[in-house]
């Protein structure tokens, strides 16, 4: 199998394991009384990121890209965001989620990552949505998810901004 098979494939399997971990923590918040914000918006993520990954295999295997010259350095930026992802689902716990979903009076985290950013799992999001193209020199899909996702988090943390001032 060839590195870049099993890198997708590695990519992937840490997302859908997120989506298990994130259905865990949906169940228990929604039991607690969170309520969602904005389920059609996380079907259009959820079509955005599978198309991501359609994208990025159809351009690597059919335009026949190759490694990147420079994809040492852009998979020390790939891992740096894997460590802010991991360092994100730990310091938030149970509140973790790949939907937007609001406690009503839970205190909003200010530790971890959330130290230093308001929104740090979005920059993984967009690190990761320019940089895993790169490395392989997929830069049609690179450029065309970048700034889709840009426009999709735009809306998202407005929304997600929304959600927090009614719930806390």
């Amino acid at each position: 199998m060839t590195p870049f098979l099993l890198f997708i494939l590695f990519v992937i399997s840490q997302r859908i394991a997120e989506l298990f971990l994130a259905r865990r923590n949906e169940k228990i918040l929604k039991a607690q009384g969170a309520f969602e914000f904005d389920k059609n918006g996380y079907f259009i993520i959820v079509i955005m990121h599978t198309s991501f990954f359609v994208s990025l295999i159809f351009e690597k295997l059919f335009l026949n890209r190759t490694l990147n010259k420079y994809w040492i350095i852009l998979a020390i930026f790939f891992l740096l965001a894997q460590i802010l992802r991991y360092w994100v689902i730990k310091t938030l716990g149970i509140y973790w989620n790949t939907k937007i979903l609001a406690l009503p009076k839970h205190k909003l985290t200010k530790t971890g990552p959330y130290k230093y950013l308001k929104h740090p799992n979005y920059l993984v999001v967009i690190i990761e949505i320019a940089v895993i193209p790169m490395i392989f020199s997929c830069y049609i899909t690179a450029v065309v998810f970048s700034m889709f996702n840009i426009l999709l988090l735009r809306r998202r943390v407005r929304l997600e901004e929304s959600a927090l001032e009614v719930a806390c």
